[in-house]
């Protein structure tokens, strides 16, 4: 069965409007985790925008439920306009057993094989130590990225690998989300890399996924 992991990131006060229409669509999996979003103030002002608190509302769709989706949140949250959120879907691989699949994909369209791994966008996960999302994400700008969406993590180390090449895996931690074109991420990862990396106060570890859907970026998009 064709799986995704979909992604949406809107403002706080959406973030209702979101859950509902997974609901909707019968999606059983549904998360949310609260964040904030990490727009310059020269983009801010370009596009007329107020710094906000964001929404990260996270789902498991099939293929048909998660195009269907992202259709919904264009037509009813206008997510495609820019300002008003992004949504992204990426492919999964693999799942537990048969008993997990059930459980993430209860009701759905039960058809389709492996998702299909050819993208022009990239999810960049990065991993930090808690309060030093400024300094990744001004790493992150000089390599091409636009902005991003801080949400907050605690690490679960054993005690005894609690600190692993400088890393403390134990931590208080920050967790950011960049959405870059294919061509500009490994860019930024060693941007990153270079200038928050493991061996810094800011200890940034990243690693990117492939986005197979994505909503909200078209402005983005213009500026790549």
């Amino acid at each position: 069965m064709e799986l995704y992991y979909v992604i949406s990131i809107v403002d706080r006060d959406r973030g209702d409007d979101m859950i509902k229409l997974c609901d909707e669509l019968k999606l059983t999996l549904i998360l949310r985790n609260l964040a904030f979003g990490t727009a310059t103030s020269e983009h801010l002002a370009i596009y007329d925008l107020d710094e906000t608190e964001k929404t990260i509302v996270t789902t498991v769709a099939s293929a048909g439920r998660a195009k269907q989706l992202i259709r919904a949140a264009k037509r009813k949250l206008y997510i495609d306009i820019p300002g008003n959120g992004i949504i992204v879907s990426v492919p999964i691989k693999s799942v537990d057993g048969l008993s997990t699949l059930k459980v993430i994909s209860d009701g759905q369209d039960n058809f389709g094989g492996k998702p299909d791994m050819e993208f022009e966008h990239e999810l960049i996960v990065v991993i930090l130590n808690e309060g030093y999302s400024d300094a990744v994400m001004a790493a992150a700008r000089s390599a091409g990225a636009t902005g991003g969406t801080v949400f907050h993590a605690k690490g679960t180390g054993k005690q005894q690998s609690a600190h692993f090449h400088g890393v403390s895996l134990a931590d208080e931690k920050d967790m950011i989300y960049i959405l870059a074109a294919k061509g500009i991420k490994n860019a930024i990862m060693s941007a990153v890399n270079h200038e928050c990396g493991t061996g810094t106060k800011a200890g940034a570890i990243s690693f990117s996924l492939p986005v197979s859907d994505v909503a909200g970026i078209r402005t983005f998009d213009e500026e790549q």
